[in-house]
C-alpha cells in the first residue's frame, strides 16, 4: 500500500492524514466531508474563512474548534458577518473557543463584505467557485495548484485577505474541487462518484 495510506480500526485503508489516534472526529470528516462537492454559499464561506484561521496550524486544531467559530461567528451567515464591528472583533479576541488572532478575525469580517458583492456578481459564492473545478484526479502531495494559484489571484484581485494560493488549495481539496484522496483510499472513488453526479450553479 501507498505510504500515504493509513488501515484504521475498522480495516479500511484511508488518507493517512485522517487517522489521528484519539481523535476519531478526523476520520468521520475525512469520510463525510472532505472532497465532496459543495454547493451552499454559507458552508463555502466558512470552509474558506476556517483555512484561513488554519494558516500556520494545523486542520485537527480548527476542526477541533469549528463548532465554537460557528458560534463565535453566527454559524458564518455571510450578511450577519459583513455586520460585525469592533466591539464583535473585540468579543472575539476575548473568546478563548477560538483562535485568537485579530488580523485573521478581521479578515473574515472583510471577506464576508467581498462575498456579498462576489454573490451579486456571479449569482452565488458557487457559481463562482466552480468556474475552478479541477477535473483532474488529484493524489499527489503538494501544497498549490496552477488552478489554486488562479483562484488565489482572483480573489486578491478583488479584495480578498488571508487567500493565499496553499489556502485556497486547501479550500478546493476540501469542497470538492479536486479529488486528492490518495489512490487505495475509501473514500476516493465515492467523492469520485459525488462529482460527477454533482451540478455546479451557473
Amino acid at each position: 500500500m501507498s505510504e500515504r495510506l493509513a488501515q484504521g480500526p475498522d480495516g479500511q485503508w484511508r488518507c493517512k492524514w485522517c487517522e489521528a489516534p484519539g481523535f476519531d472526529a478526523y476520520r468521520d470528516y475525512h469520510d463525510t466531508e472532505w472532497g465532496y462537492p459543495v454547493h451552499e454559499d454559507r458552508r463555502l464561506f466558512e470552509k474558506l474563512c476556517l483555512e484561513g484561521f488554519q494558516s500556520g496550524l494545523s486542520w485537527r486544531t480548527i476542526l477541533a474548534k469549528r463548532e465554537n467559530f460557528r458560534r463565535a461567528f453566527k454559524q458564518f451567515e455571510i450578511a450577519k458577518v459583513a455586520k460585525f464591528k469592533e466591539a464583535d472583533v473585540e468579543r472575539l479576541l476575548a473568546d478563548e473557543g477560538i483562535v485568537r488572532h485579530r488580523g485573521k478575525i478581521e479578515a473574515v469580517i472583510h471577506n464576508a463584505s467581498r462575498a456579498l458583492e462576489l454573490q451579486k456578481e456571479a449569482g452565488s459564492l458557487a457559481a463562482f467557485f466552480w468556474r475552478f473545478e479541477d477535473p483532474e484526479e488529484g493524489g499527489d502531495v503538494r501544497p498549490t495548484s496552477d488552478t489554486s494559484i488562479k483562484l488565489s489571484k482572483e480573489l486578491k484581485r478583488r479584495g480578498w485577505k488571508f487567500v493565499g494560493p496553499t489556502t485556497v488549495y486547501a479550500f478546493m481539496q476540501a469542497m470538492g474541487l479536486i479529488n486528492d484522496h490518495a489512490p487505495g483510499c475509501i473514500g476516493r472513488s465515492a467523492a469520485t462518484a459525488a462529482r460527477h453526479e454533482f451540478r455546479p450553479p451557473r
